[in-house]
């Protein structure tokens, strides 16, 4: 087809012919289309300004099931505007989400996915299967997709689910494509150094992700955190006057376990912060 035919079939339409590139950066300078259905409204096209977005989070295999872990700084722009955000979600007795992006819509999604399963178990008085839970989430982001386009409601979490007596983990993508992590998984705008790490323990290191004992899980995930906020000013470290620890929780086949401050800070200050 020439370049007249192609015009000529594209009429008056607002929107170009498809191009490659990143999905949400293509669509954005069309957010007063039709086709977004309004998202421009909220924002006036223009992106709104000093919203808040989370950053590192991870999840991989130890011995007993599946370690989460996530700092808690939220940031807008070069902004911190709290450090005190829990992204490890706990969904329904029996699940974990952990969110990278905007808090607000996370936080709102984890809120939606909890009551559903509770909803579903009550009324039909069984536990929703594992492609349920999953199918729930990925409509949720997929309905979240104006305000991802915006540039000011993104979400990309991990979550972690038991599958009979497994545990296994899942990343999403902003328009709710779901992939297994079979090891690990991670999140966040300091994911890209925690991915390294985790892939060169889990292929040279002494041991494999999964055969790493509770102690050994937790410590990992404790020295990941601090080398993401060592790269990555978005993701949050320890303070030394006002310390905030990460979040850590483990789900096994049988529990869901939230590891305490004071066992984190005990484990932070004898072999995380140690000087050589």
């Amino acid at each position: 087809m020439n370049p007249s035919e192609r015009k000529s079939l594209q009429g008056d339409s607002p929107i170009p012919p498809p191009r490659p590139g990143y999905l949400p950066d293509l669509l954005r300078p069309y957010a007063s289309s039709p086709l977004l259905e309004g998202s421009s409204r909220l924002s006036g096209g223009e992106g709104l300004r000093g919203a808040a977005h989370g950053t590192t989070i991870l999840a991989f295999h130890y011995k007993e099931g599946v370690l989460v872990a996530g700092d808690r700084r939220a940031t807008a722009s070069n902004r911190i505007m709290s450090n005190r955000v829990d992204k490890i979600l706990e969904i329904d007795g029996s699940a974990l989400l952990a969110i990278s992006g905007s808090p607000a819509m996370a936080l709102e999604m984890g809120r939606i996915l909890d009551h559903s399963l509770k909803f579903y178990r009550r009324s039909q008085l069984s536990e929703i299967s594992l492609e349920g839970k999953l199918r729930i989430l990925a409509q949720l982001l997929k309905d979240n997709l104006p305000m991802a386009v915006e540039g000011i409601g993104a979400v990309a979490p991990l979550f972690v689910a038991r599958d009979g007596d497994a545990v296994r983990i899942y990343f999403y993508d902003i328009l709710g494509a779901h992939f297994e992590g079979v090891e690990f998984s991670v999140g966040g705008s300091g994911s890209p150094e925690v991915q390294g790490i985790l892939r060169y323990l889990d292929r040279w290191g002494e041991k494999r992700l999964a055969a790493l004992s509770r102690e050994e899980a937790l410590l990992l995930s404790l020295r990941l955190l601090e080398t993401a906020s060592y790269f990555d000013s978005a993701t949050g470290g320890v303070g030394g006057q006002d310390p905030v620890w990460p979040v850590v929780r483990l789900l096994t086949g049988s529990s869901l376990e939230t590891v305490s401050d004071s066992e984190i800070a005990l484990l932070y200050r004898s072999e995380v912060l140690r000087v050589r």
